[in-house]
């Protein structure tokens, strides 16, 4: 599938709907998701003397920018801060007696405050800009606005209202170890590199501090590069033992540092030819190719070894040294190149993965697969002109002559391997003589793995210990943003007392929704004001196991905070890409169009995967029951009046949510330049009771009396869903699970008993199924399998052409079931 035309042919579909869509309603933002494009960096501003609005406004007009140019990465809007704005601040009272409402300030704020061009004119031999004064220099001067003409005179805006450099109403609350901040987080692109961005951001940073305004501190947070590095770092560590002891063993056998020299060449050789092929063909040098290449090491030199052996073994015949060397290399070609195209056919069955295993584990198989070919390679080329170079000293060595260091351990160690072999050749003769016992016993193991293989844990991808854990807490809906930062503060405060001071070194809470834009790049699950998530970063250099204080956590929050959900994310790169963009590993999904059904079921299957042991943090993610207030409007009523819904509709509107959400306005700054939007709205503290709200006046949009919205409507108390998912159009519940203490196949397989058991009990045109890392893992286990049955087949082919035999290879073959076993 062509992605980039998908993504063509989607955007312009898009546009098709566009116009049918109602005001205020934001165009669809479509973008090409990859699994691997995660936050890596995070930066947090914060300052004693400076407000959240200067915060917010240096980060994404100052900050952004300057990291923007750097290639690779994706930059969201600022988290937390308070976007700065042009308030006017309606007054209900002064409205109501002006007869005046909130849509007539609005459109005559959208009248009065232009940003159009005006032009130019040539007079005599000068031509010059023509400008107006559509839109003031200062922002006081908006409250001179004229509004409306009433009863013989003028109504201006600071009749009605207060205009002030103010900031938009927050939604979205940062705090940096208990302090307000706002928060830029990086986002690399999938085939960018993490170490390479990282490493661009961190050289601007002392530019940008420099730069800042005073008081501003810059701190850098969850650096993911330091994960990567280590990765890398652990396996370069790895591949240098794997190496060290690799050519430690070449010494022992062969009891030549000379030809141990030429052995452990082929080594980096093949591993630098196995890097410049991936990187000809888009490769990167990451955790999963380093793992591949040191996964080789110790099979690198096989080809090499087998070659120097038989050259030693004709030099032992009394062959010169030319003719041995022709005669060792031509005596091995075919079986050292059959035994390298079975090791290679061994990495057949990534060909047959789909989804993130196969970005993930492709790299590791071509990382071997080409290091093995260029290691035979240089069997055939390289190794030969070593061995004429360095060997010649040792051929011409005098009979008799004492054996040097080296040889003397050689000697040794031959002595004792003799023995051994002896003994081995005891022991095949003694099998030998008991054929029966020992395919019994051969059997017997092969059957007792067979038997213990379903009691085997399943995981698609080993646990990593990043030392960081990312905590979801969910308040009961609809509390207001302020009291759940209260709420964030007493979880925070709970968090520090249980893991030690000194094993803590941030703690960052992000409350509330952010800009509807960063949901788009995000496995964010933020719903609204009343929750928000909470990255602790541990202490890299002391800190004890990361799963034992989420567990610790998950046992002892909910106790302190009855009410409240608290249920862990996945906070590292590796977790967030194989969750592909899920917030758990486990996703049952229940869709249909009979909404309150699939609930019902949802909270069937949620308290049933909640006994299941080892699944933790089992929640339902759609919040159905947010509080709402549903405003009755009597339309024969309001007729009567002189006023229609759509009246209401926009007066309530421009109060409740202001003026830019259907009819953006703005303001331009003479000192930056930078475009501010004009927004017209009643102070949320005004709005503080029922009476209140009723008590909004309601001008016609045509000449007539104002009233009041107590005098046409009535008001009710509701419940409403906080979000409504979809998933193929259908509407969609999704219960999340984790596994704890416990591996995920396991857990996986009694949640597939369960919604297997749903699948029967469900309404006709209703789905249940089981979607995230559960899924991709289950796809990748069943392709890995049929792969390895086709490289099986395929090594058995290639060993019948070079045996010219059916039986000698399947003898070897036969070995296979007890190599399973653990043999």
């Amino acid at each position: 599938m062509n992605v980039e035309a998908a993504l063509a042919q989607v955007t312009a579909v898009s546009q098709t709907i566009l116009r049918r869509m109602p005001p205020g309603a934001v165009p669809p933002l479509i973008i090409q998701y990859n699994a691997s494009s995660v936050p890596i960096i995070q930066l947090a501003l914060s300052g004693k003397t400076l407000s959240e609005a200067e915060l917010y406004d240096y980060g994404i007009y100052r900050i952004r920018q300057q990291i923007a140019p750097i290639q690779g990465i994706t930059l969201p809007l600022p988290y937390g801060g308070k976007p700065r704005q042009i308030m006017v601040d309606l007054d209900p009272q002064a409205l109501l007696s002006k007869g005046i409402s909130a849509a007539d300030v609005s459109n005559a704020v959208n009248l009065q405050n232009l940003t159009l061009p005006s032009g130019s004119v040539k007079l005599g031999p000068r031509e010059y800009r023509v400008s107006l004064n559509s839109s003031p220099d200062a922002v006081a001067a908006l409250n001179d606005l004229p509004v409306k003409y009433v009863n013989g005179a003028v109504v201006y805006v600071r009749d009605v209202a207060h205009v002030r450099d103010g900031f938009a109403v927050q939604t979205n609350i940062v705090r940096q170890d208990g302090r307000r901040s706002a928060l830029l987080t990086v986002i690399k692109k999938g085939g960018a590199s993490t170490l390479t961005i990282v490493k661009q951001l961190k050289e601007l940073l002392p530019t940008i501090r420099a730069a800042a305004p005073p008081g501003m501190e810059i701190k850098e947070l969850f650096d993911q590069s330091l994960f990567v590095r280590a990765a890398i770092a652990g396996v370069l560590t790895e591949g240098a033992i794997a190496a060290f002891l690799t050519g430690l063993m070449i010494l022992l056998f062969l009891g030549s540092w000379r030809s141990t020299l030429v052995v452990i060449t082929s080594i980096p050789l093949s591993i630098l030819t196995s890097l410049a092929i991936l990187s000809a063909i888009g490769q990167t040098l990451n955790v999963m190719t380093l793992g591949g290449l040191a996964l080789a090491v110790g099979i690198l030199v096989d080809d090499a070894t087998v070659e120097i052996e038989n050259i030693h073994r004709n030099l032992g015949l009394g062959t010169r040294l030319v003719q041995a060397i022709l005669d060792g290399a031509q005596q091995i070609a075919t079986p050292a190149f059959v035994s390298t195209l079975s090791i290679c056919i061994v990495f057949v069955p990534v060909v047959f993965l789909v989804g993130p295993a196969k970005y993930l584990f492709t790299p590791l198989a071509m990382a071997v697969v080409f290091a093995m070919l260029a290691s035979y390679l240089l069997s055939r080329t390289i190794v030969p002109t070593l061995v004429r170079y360095l060997l010649a000293s040792e051929t011409h060595r005098e009979a008799g002559a004492a054996p040097g260091f080296f040889g003397r351990v050689h000697d040794a160690f031959q002595r004792r391997f003799e023995r051994l072999r002896a003994a081995y050749v005891r022991a095949l003769e003694l099998a030998l003589s008991r054929r029966g016992r020992v395919l019994a016993t051969f059997a017997v193991v092969v059957v007792s793995g067979l038997v213990l293989l379903p009691f085997v844990g399943r995981d698609f991808f080993p646990t990593v210990d990043t030392g960081q854990f990312r905590l979801h807490v969910r308040a009961p809906a609809g509390t207001r943003i302020e009291e759940t930062e209260q709420v964030f503060a007493d979880v925070e405060a709970a968090i520090r007392r249980i893991i030690p001071r000194d094993e803590i070194v941030s703690v960052i809470d992000n409350i509330g929704q952010p800009q509807p834009i960063n949901l788009a790049f995000t496995d964010s699950v933020t719903l609204g004001s009343s929750d928000g998530e909470i990255l602790v970063s541990l202490n890299p250099e002391r800190h004890q196991p990361t799963a034992r204080w989420t567990k610790t956590l998950r046992e002892t929050l909910p106790r302190e905070f009855p009410g409240v959900t608290f249920f862990f994310q996945p906070p590292d790169i590796v977790s967030q890409i194989l969750n592909f963009g899920l917030p758990a590993p486990i996703d049952v999904q229940v869709t249909g169009y009979n909404q309150q059904a699939t609930h019902e079921i949802a909270l069937e299957v949620a308290a049933r995967m909640g006994r299941i042991p080892g699944a933790v943090d089992v929640h339902l993610h759609q919040v159905v029951n947010t509080p709402s207030l549903q405003v009755n409007v009597d339309r024969s009523r309001a007729a009567e009046l002189g006023l229609t819904q759509r009246d209401v509709a926009n007066s309530m509107l421009v109060s409740l949510s202001s003026s830019a959400v259907v009819s953006p306005n703005y303001w331009s700054d003479p000192r930056s330049g930078i475009n501010y939007i004009v927004a017209v709205q009643t102070p949320q503290s005004r709005v503080d009771s029922v009476n209140t709200l009723m008590n909004t006046a309601i001008t016609p949009s045509a000449a007539g009396q104002s009233q009041l919205l107590s005098n046409l409507a009535t008001l009710e108390r509701r419940e409403v869903p906080a979000v409504i998912s979809h998933s193929n159009v259908q509407p969609v519940f999704d219960v999340y699970a984790d596994v704890q203490g416990r591996d995920l196949g396991s857990v996986a397989a009694e949640v597939q008993k369960i919604v297997a058991e749903y699948r029967g009990k469900l309404p006709p045109g209703h789905r249940i199924a089981v979607r995230g890392q559960v899924e991709s893992m289950n796809s990748a286990f069943f392709r890995l399998g049929l792969g390895l049955i086709f490289a099986v087949l395929l090594v058995y082919l290639l060993m019948v052409v070079n045996f010219q035999s059916w039986l000698d290879p399947f003898i070897i073959i036969t070995a296979l079931p007890a190599g399973f076993a653990g043999i």
